[in-house]
């Protein structure tokens, strides 16, 4: 682990494995934490990662980042295979579990902490002495599990509760719970504000009782791997900076939706296209 003395604060913490992605062009650097923390360094804030990964897995993409990682022999890594079926997802190995004990406690208090588990490797409680001014989640590695072969599926989360009442505003695809109606509006009812992302069809925002969706452009999709990090970072911040969740859906959606058009992390919004973004917002109001 890196010497905490050294750290400096952040104002975005993101939590959670780094992942070593299997692709039909050879492994690449993945995980909502890269991704998530990229994003937030693109829009301005000073992001940190706490993390477990292993030694075959390169950080090279995150050089500026601050990095707090729990030795592990091996990344977590996914593979992805595609059939007439449709799309197969395995869990080839896991990383280390991360003790949220072992976060700096200067960092404890940055504005947004992002709790962003892949493989069930983070507790869904906060500890008391955390105190971010924005909880955000995207719970997709607690509603995942595998089975023998490391071919994963949806599995209901356990101990839920205590998280979706704590969180600020939560973040999940459609695919996550399979489209099941019923636990999107459970989901809803238990935490301050739920949105659910539906790929190239946009999302929907729940809030205050009311549920508003959001078009997403069409573009020319190349890869949407980490399109919903892209989402939920850029969603966090804006509803930080504005208070007002209907623009940060309108932002994040308009973010994500470029972030499809470039392989892997090369979907990381540029200023341009931010600042674009920003503007096509400020005039749709």
């Amino acid at each position: 682990m890196r010497n905490l003395d050294s750290l400096e604060a952040v104002e975005y913490l993101a939590i959670g494995h780094a992942a070593h992605d299997l692709t039909a062009n050879g492994a690449r650097l993945g995980g909502t934490v890269a991704y998530s923390a990229l994003t937030a360094r693109a829009l301005g804030m000073k992001a940190g990662i706490v993390t477990a990964v292993g030694k075959e897995t390169p950080l090279n993409a995150l050089d500026g980042i601050p990095i707090t990682s729990i030795e592990s022999p091996h990344s977590t890594t996914f593979e992805n295979i595609y059939t007439d079926a449709g799309r197969a997802q395995y869990l080839r190995a896991q990383a280390a579990r991360v003790d949220l004990d072992t976060v700096p406690p200067l960092w404890r208090n940055a504005s947004i902490i992002h709790l962003a588990p892949i493989a069930n490797e983070i507790d869904s409680s906060l500890p008391n002495d955390f105190s971010p001014a924005l909880l955000g989640v995207t719970p997709q590695g607690w509603m995942r599990h595998w089975d023998s072969s490391g071919r994963v599926s949806r599995s209901e989360w356990s101990d839920s509760e205590s998280v979706l009442h704590k969180a600020n505003a939560v973040v999940i695809s459609r695919e996550d719970v399979n489209g099941d109606h019923e636990l999107i509006e459970q989901m809803a009812h238990q935490t301050r504000m739920l949105v659910v992302t539906e790929g190239a069809e946009g999302c929907v925002l729940h809030w205050n009782g009311d549920r508003r969706r959001f078009r997403a452009p069409d573009v020319n999709e190349v890869d949407a791997t980490g399109a919903g990090d892209v989402f939920a970072t850029a969603f966090f911040i804006r509803l930080l900076r504005t208070r007002d969740p209907w623009e940060a859906a309108r932002f994040a959606t308009l973010i994500a939706s470029i972030s499809v058009t470039r392989v892997g992390l090369g979907g990381i919004p540029t200023q341009a296209e931010i600042e674009s973004c920003l503007m096509e917002v400020l005039r749709t109001r």
